[in-house]
């Protein structure tokens, strides 16, 4: 049930709020909250192909929460620097090596780094905060981060307004992903623990 529910709990806020719950849940997501674009723009462009939104303005909207949500990540990144990462990281997944390999790859590509990861799944949500850290000049990050969220938000809107006469059959493929979603929290629950636990022993080890 936890896919139905995700997907219940986010139709619930696109249809009660409209474009606003459109645009806070795409900032949530682009803030590295747990919020997938997967579900919340394919719903929205499903709406579309009803007639309730336009298809245009789902896709601007969207992309503008990216932004926004991305630039709360940038600013957190770039005040709290490499001691918030080593002191809250481990609750994120994230540590000073993926900071290290942030910094490579915006030593290596610069600015366009933010417009390639806004196209890759996952990566694309947690990248804004290496960006902060490493203090890239805001306007190129805005620039990028908003050309590369827009063909995202672009493909996944219409994709659901393409669906729209089959939505049923969708919804009936969360249910059977519920499996999937239970092993991956299952997986992420392990690792943290081995983690903790391997990181109190190299504690002791040093006491």
């Amino acid at each position: 049930m936890i896919a139905r529910l995700l997907s219940d709990w986010i139709v619930g806020v696109i249809s009660g709020m409209g474009y606003p719950g459109v645009f806070l849940l795409m900032a949530g997501e682009s803030a590295c909250l747990p919020i997938p674009s997967e579900v919340v723009l394919p719903f929205a462009g499903y709406i579309s192909f009803r007639g309730e939104f336009n298809q245009v303005a789902v896709i601007l909207v969207a992309t503008f929460g990216q932004v926004a949500g991305a630039l709360v990540a940038y600013y957190v990144g770039a005040f709290g620097g490499r001691p918030l990462v080593v002191r809250y990281g481990k609750y994120v997944l994230m540590d000073t090596a993926h900071l290290d390999a942030a910094d490579r790859w915006f030593d290596r590509w610069g600015s366009r780094a933010i417009f390639a990861t806004r196209l890759v799944p996952i990566v694309r949500t947690f990248i804004a905060f290496p960006a902060g850290v490493a203090r890239m000049e805001v306007r190129k990050f805005l620039l990028y981060t908003f050309l590369g969220s827009l063909p995202w938000t672009a493909v996944l809107t219409y994709t659901g307004y393409a669906l729209g006469p089959h939505w049923d059959r969708i919804l009936k493929f969360f249910e059977k992903l519920d499996i999937v979603v239970a092993l991956v929290i299952l997986a992420g629950i392990a690792y943290l623990v081995r983690r903790a636990w391997r990181s109190s022993r190299r504690g002791a080890a040093r006491a």
